[in-house]
C-alpha cells in the first residue's frame, strides 16, 4: 500500500496544485477550474477506470503461475486504452457545449471551456498510462510508478506558471492554462513509464513491448467485461462529487469556490483508503488466482481494519486543523469561512467512505464488478443526487445540502457493498 499511497498522493497533488494556484489568482479562476474539473474528472476516471481491469487480470495470472498470459493482457490493455483515450478526447472537445445548458454562469464559460479543450488532448496518455500502471503494480512493482508521479508533481508547478501567467510566445491563460500543463504532463508520464518497462530487467519475462500483437477479440471482450463495470462504478461515485460544483454554480462563485476547496481537501485524504483498496485488489486477486480462500479473507479483514484506523485519524486531523488547511487554498475571507463549514460535513462521512472503497477493492480482486456498478449507481445517482439537488436548490441549506446528499449516498453504498462482500465470501467458502 505504501508506494501506491505515495503515487496516489502525488497524482491527487496535480489537482491540489491547480486548485491552490487558481485560488491565488481570483475567486473567478478558482470557480472556473472547479466547473472544468467537474466535467473532466468523471470522464477521465470513467475511461481510465476501465483500464483498472488490467490489475486483477494480471494479479490472477500471477497467482495462477501463468506468466505467458501477463504480456498478452498488457498488450491488449494498451490497444483498448489507446482507443478509449481517443474517444475521451473527442468527448471533452464537445463538453463545453454542455456548460450553458447546465446553467454555468457566463463569466465562467471562457476559462472552463478552454480548460476542457486543452486537457482533452492528454486523454490517450491517461488511459495508456493507467494500463501500464495496473500491469506494473499487479506484478509487485509499484515503485517506478511512484517515482514518475513524484517527478511529475515537481514538473507541474513550472508548467502551470508558464501557461497560467504566460511566458514568451505563450499567452496568459489564467486557470485555463492548467489544462494545457496537465495534458503535456500526462504524455511525459506515459512515455517515461513505457521506457522504464521496456528497459528494466524486472519485466523481462512478461515484456509487453517484446513483440507486436494484434487486437485479440477474446481478451478485448474479457477486459471490457471486467473493466467497464469498474469504470462505471468509479464514474457514478466520482461524478456525484465533481458535478456538485455545477449544481452549485447558480449560487455564485463564492459558493462554488468554497465547495471546490473543501472537495479538494477531502480528495487528497481519499487517496489513503483508495490506495488501500488498490492494494487489496492486488492481494485479493493474487489469492483468488491461487484459490487460497482462507488467506484471501484474512487480507480482507486486515484491510478493513486498517481502513477504519486511517479514517479515525483523518477525522481527528480534519477537526483540529480545518482552518489551517483551508488557509493554504485561499486568502478570500468569505470563501474560507464557507469552506471551513463544509469540511465539517466531510468529517461525517470518512468512516463510510473508507469502508465502501475497501469493500469495492476486495470485490474487484475477486473479479466481481457488475454488482458494485449497480450499487454505486443506486447509491449516488438514485439516492444522493436527488437529495443533494433538492436540499441545495429548494431549501435554505445551500452548499450544505449537496454535502448531506453525499453523506446519504456514501452510507447507502457502504452498507450495500459490505453486504455483497459477505455474500461473495460465503459463496467462495462453499466452492
Amino acid at each position: 500500500m505504501i508506494p501506491i499511497l505515495i503515487t496516489q498522493f502525488a497524482q491527487a497533488g496535480f489537482g491540489l496544485i491547480d486548485t491552490i494556484m487558481a485560488g491565488h489568482m481570483s475567486a473567478n479562476d478558482l470557480a472556473a477550474i472547479a466547473v472544468g474539473v467537474g466535467l473532466w474528472i468523471p470522464i477521465m476516471l470513467l475511461f481510465s477506470g476501465i483500464m483498472i481491469a488490467t490489475t486483477p487480470l494480471v494479479a490472477e495470472a500471477n497467482g495462477a503461475r501463468t506468466p505467458e498470459k501477463i504480456a498478452t493482457i498488457a498488450r491488449q490493455s494498451l490497444w483498448i486504452a489507446f482507443i478509449l483515450g481517443i474517444i475521451a478526447c473527442l468527448i471533452l472537445q464537445a463538453a463545453p457545449f454542455l456548460l450553458p445548458i447546465l446553467g454555468v454562469p457566463e463569466a465562467l464559460l471562457p476559462k472552463a471551456s478552454l480548460f476542457l479543450h486543452a486537457i482533452g488532448f492528454g486523454m490517450p496518455a491517461v488511459t495508456m498510462y493507467a494500463a501500464l500502471r495496473g500491469y506494473s503494480e499487479a506484478l509487485g512493482h509499484p515503485k517506478p510508478v511512484t517515482a514518475i508521479s513524484l517527478v511529475a508533481l515537481a514538473v507541474l508547478i513550472p508548467l502551470n506558471f508558464i501557461f497560467m501567467y504566460g511566458l514568451g510566445p505563450v499567452p496568459e491563460l489564467g486557470s485555463a492554462g492548467c489544462g494545457f500543463a496537465t495534458a503535456i504532463l500526462q504524455w511525459l508520464m506515459f512515455f517515461a513509464l513505457a521506457l522504464y518497462i521496456l528497459k528494466s530487467s524486472a519485466y523481462k519475462k512478461t515484456q509487453p513491448f517484446a513483440i507486436w500483437e494484434k487486437m485479440d477479440p477474446y481478451w478485448v471482450k474479457r477486459i471490457f467485461a471486467l473493466g467497464f463495470p469498474i469504470g462505471l462504478a468509479i464514474f457514478f461515485e466520482v461524478s456525484i462529487f465533481s458535478t456538485a460544483a455545477i449544481v452549485l454554480s447558480p449560487l455564485g462563485e463564492i459558493t462554488v469556490a468554497a465547495h471546490q476547496v473543501a472537495i479538494s481537501i477531502t480528495s487528497q485524504l481519499f487517496m489513503i483508503p483508495m490506495s488501500l483498496a488498490i492494494a487489496l485488489t492486488i492481494r485479493v486477486g493474487t489469492y483468488y488466482g491461487s484459490q487460497n480462500w482462507a488467506a484471501m479473507r484474512r487480507v480482507q479483514y486486515v484491510g478493513l481494519a486498517t481502513g477504519t484506523a486511517f479514517a479515525l485519524i483523518t477525522m481527528l486531523l480534519l477537526w483540529l486543523l480545518r482552518a489551517q488547511i483551508v488557509s493554504l487554498y485561499t486568502f478570500d475571507y468569505d470563501v474560507a469561512k464557507l469552506a471551513i463549514y463544509l469540511v465539517m460535513f466531510a468529517i461525517a462521512y470518512q468512516l463510510m467512505d473508507a469502508w465502501q472503497v475497501s469493500a469495492a477493492g476486495c470485490l474487484r480482486g475477486m473479479q466481481d464488478t457488475k454488482g458494485p456498478m449497480w450499487i454505486t449507481m443506486l447509491a449516488y445517482w438514485v439516492i444522493a443526487f436527488p437529495v443533494g439537488i433538492y436540499l441545495s436548490r429548494f431549501t435554505e441549506m445551500g452548499a450544505a445540502g449537496v454535502w448531506i446528499g453525499l453523506i446519504v449516498g456514501l452510507t447507502a453504498a457502504c452498507i450495500l457493498l459490505l453486504t455483497r462482500l459477505v455474500v461473495i465470501n460465503k459463496r467462495t467458502a462453499l466452492s
